[in-house]
């Protein structure tokens, strides 16, 4: 082999892992647009489509088409592989857990929602996660190829600990990511080369940020602040320059713990009044004077509450409640870091649908990034987005590189 041959051949696959990245993103979705992104030769761009869908990753259109106007010569589409590998997902959650299949393009395949008490032994939630995404392994016939694991709480790096799980009964410290390699083990759920498969784990938020970032509201943001409530409690995200930031251990952006009422209820991290207990979806039913039900989450009954009773004055008086506390919380999250976009998710993007007007008076009246810039406060977009950003974790060493992901 020539050395010219030779040198074509590495940069092809150096390319192999920014190439699937731009398919998985929805940034490259004909060859033509690869070829400009990668910035190498039309040969070298065909080249390196065709090995990802020779390692089942992607699918090349067969026959180019021009779309209605275009000039020049039309392209070959690229596409996520309908029949191509999965990464296991799962989520715990206040309420319970849910698996899901997910496959590149953050596509989700198969999901298992699981209604459960969760637990003090954290152990054997997520051995029940880890079984319902095993058997939705067995049904689909899938090729798995990683597994990701969202849990409520900071993950403190590099131990994989859940740090101070406040809205269920763990110990402070419980080793999330170890147990969610064991339950995998005993599940026995394949990774390539049918070895065990390697589990990751990330804070909720933090992964419903990657998620948005990739796949949803957030995409072609360059630092995009993300804040949602779920189930129980508010947390917050930050990507910056395409990346998650996470801190020097795992613990960045707690902004549930910043103080938005200083008369309000004492929270469990020792203040009072923080965002986590004063705009959660506890809060918003007692505000609005209803007694949480036994049926459903927290966050579920909000939400039927917000969208079937918002003509009720105590229901709109507590939406324009907690749309205030939120309001002061982002404002001062904008003045110190200056996002070029905001995305909210859970309860919080019912409460921008309901009153969108409101809630970027009260961020700009704060703040003077939202007054002078008009920062733009958008909701999530995705189904699941969670479960999106743990299967992210999954698939990013694929991403990295295909051909030693893939063996």
């Amino acid at each position: 082999m020539t050395q010219n041959r030779t040198t074509r051949l590495e940069r092809g696959r150096s390319a192999l892992g920014p190439a699937l990245e731009l398919v998985h993103t929805g940034r490259a979705p004909t060859r033509a647009v690869l070829t400009a992104e990668l910035g190498v030769t039309r040969a070298t761009a065909g080249a390196v489509a065709a090995e990802l869908e020779a390692l089942g990753l992607i699918q090349v259109d067969s026959r180019p088409t021009a779309a209605a106007g275009s000039q020049g010569r039309p392209s070959h589409r690229l596409s996520i592989a309908p029949r191509g590998p999965v990464v296991l997902a799962a989520q715990i959650h206040a309420d319970g857990f849910r698996a899901a299949l997910v496959g590149l393009g953050g596509r989700l395949v198969a999901t298992a929602p699981g209604c459960m008490t969760v637990p003090a032994d954290p152990a054997r939630v997520i051995d029940a996660v880890v079984e319902a995404g095993a058997g939705l392994l067995r049904e689909s016939g899938r090729r798995c190829l990683g597994a990701g694991l969202a849990v409520p709480s900071a993950v403190a790096e590099p131990e994989g600990t859940a740090l101070n799980p406040i809205h269920v009964a763990w110990a402070a410290g419980a080793p999330v990511r170890d147990l969610f390699a064991e339950s995998l083990a005993k599940a026995g759920v394949p990774g390539p080369g049918n070895v065990p498969t390697a589990g990751f784990t990330g804070n909720d938020v933090n992964l419903t940020a990657l998620a948005e970032h990739r796949h949803g509201a957030g995409r072609g943001a360059r630092h995009l602040l993300c804040v949602a409530t779920g189930h129980r409690g508010v947390g917050g995200a930050l990507v910056l320059d395409g990346r998650l930031h996470t801190g020097s251990s795992g613990l960045a952006l707690e902004v549930g713990h910043i103080p938005v009422n200083p008369d309000g209820r004492a929270c469990h991290c020792g203040s009072r009044g923080c965002l986590d207990i004063e705009a959660d979806p506890l809060a918003f039913l007692t505000a609005a004077g209803r007694v949480p039900g036994p049926e459903g989450s927290l966050l579920q009954q909000s939400r039927d509450l917000l969208r079937g009773e918002y003509g009720d004055p105590a229901v709109r008086a507590a939406a324009d409640l907690l749309i205030d506390r939120l309001g002061l919380g982002l404002a001062g999250l904008v003045n110190i870091l200056n996002p070029d976009r905001i995305i909210l998710g859970g309860l919080h993007r019912e409460l921008l649908d309901a009153d969108p007007e409101r809630l970027r008076a009260v961020v700009a009246d704060r703040s003077l990034w939202g007054r002078s810039g008009g920062v733009p406060i958008l909701p999530c977009t995705l189904d699941h987005h969670s479960l999106v950003g743990a299967a992210e974790l999954a698939w990013q060493p694929v991403l990295d590189d295909p051909l030693g992901a893939l063996g």
